[in-house]
């Protein structure tokens, strides 16, 4: 499977970070996928919202089977940010054909408002950070207050070190709880979302 994890200027560094370890780590427990951080169209470089310098992997494969979209910078006023995604309209756009083909599309933290902007969370349930809860409400999607929330083709994180959660759901409910709970043990990672791993 492919996990395409697709960052852009602004992101924030855990919201991609901890998902692309944890699927590091599945892979080398035995998981069939691949992982990387993509961007929409080929990049040399991207600057995360805490100031690192990122050389992504590429533009985001063809048909990838899994999209992860990381939030960060919703409340600033920063254009390289979440909310100056929402704006460009771009990534929701490239969201909303990733879900027309059969991708799988989740989000940490704050980048569920791109989903919303995509309109793949209307009438759903979802969640995000604390601070744009307000703003996916209002966008028509249903609040639910749990760390991760799976609905099938769309999966939703809270905020920031929520991801790792994410990720490890998503490696649990594709590859198996064990595989799951083999990375938690690695990372020393107590799972919020014991559903993946038990």
């Amino acid at each position: 499977m492919e996990f395409a994890i697709l960052v852009y200027d602004g992101f924030d560094d855990l919201d991609a970070f901890g998902p692309f370890e944890v699927f590091s780590h599945a892979q080398r427990a035995g998981a069939d996928l691949q992982a990387g951080l993509y961007t929409l169209e080929a990049a040399e470089t991207v600057e995360t919202a805490h100031g690192l310098t990122v050389k992504p992997d590429g533009a985001v494969p063809d048909a990838p089977d899994v999209v992860v979209v990381p939030g960060g910078g919703w409340s600033t006023e920063r254009t390289a940010s979440a909310r100056g995604e929402y704006e460009r309209g771009e990534i929701p756009e490239a969201l909303a054909t990733y879900h027309e083909q059969g991708a799988v599309v989740a989000s940490v933290c704050t980048g569920a408002m791109l989903l919303a902007k995509a309109g793949l969370t209307d009438g759903r349930p979802a969640i995000t950070h604390h601070s744009a809860r307000a703003d996916l409400d209002a966008s028509g999607a249903e609040i639910v207050a749990q760390r991760v929330v799976d609905d099938g083709d769309i999966v939703t994180a809270g905020g920031i070190t929520s991801g790792i959660d994410l990720a490890l759901h998503l490696v649990g409910r594709e590859f198996g709880t064990e595989i799951a709970k083999r990375v938690a043990e690695t990372m020393e990672y107590e799972p919020q979302d014991s559903s993946c791993i038990e």
